[in-house]
């Protein structure tokens, strides 16, 4: 059986949270759990404080990754995006949905200082480790970061 966008939505939104990964300015991976929300596109909405690294590392680099799962139930979901800062209309909309994902967020979702990013994803992997096996992926190449040429060659000089 293959999983459906609608299967992985479904999924997503069971989870509200999820392990998010960005990328140092050294090149190192940061972790952190958040509270996401999901559109039916399987755009991933979240918010952070301007004065987090989170939100400098994706300011300079805007790709990341999230983890997703129920380890009772044997499932994961990883995910990789590109995100995108929301402001004006965009930001009011991601607003709009994050709450339809987390209602008491009401209040947070005022904080000063927060950014909130908006992402696409490129590529998604569903597993399921229980009674039955099943591993199936999904790309979106229309969604994919392209590799900047001088860091492609900085990477081939070891810089």
């Amino acid at each position: 059986m293959t999983i459906t966008k609608q299967d992985l939505f479904a999924f997503i939104r069971g989870h509200v949270g999820a392990v998010i990964a960005t990328v140092a300015a050294d090149g190192a991976p940061q972790s952190a759990f958040m509270f996401v929300g999901v559109t039916p596109d399987l755009e991933l909405i979240f918010y952070t404080l301007e004065s987090n690294r989170k939100c400098q590392n994706l300011r300079r680099d805007p790709r990341l990754s999230a983890t997703f799962g129920d380890a009772k139930a044997g499932q994961t979901l990883q995910y990789e995006g590109v995100a995108e800062e929301q402001s004006g209309l965009a930001l009011e909309d991601s607003k709009r949905l994050y709450l339809e994902s987390s209602p008491d967020a009401v209040d947070r979702v005022q904080w000063p200082g927060l950014v909130f990013y908006r992402v696409r994803p490129f590529w998604i992997r569903y597993s399921e480790y229980g009674r039955s096996w099943k591993v199936e992926e999904m790309r979106f190449p229309e969604n994919a970061p392209a590799l900047p040429v001088r860091s492609l060659w900085q990477r081939l000089r070891g810089r």
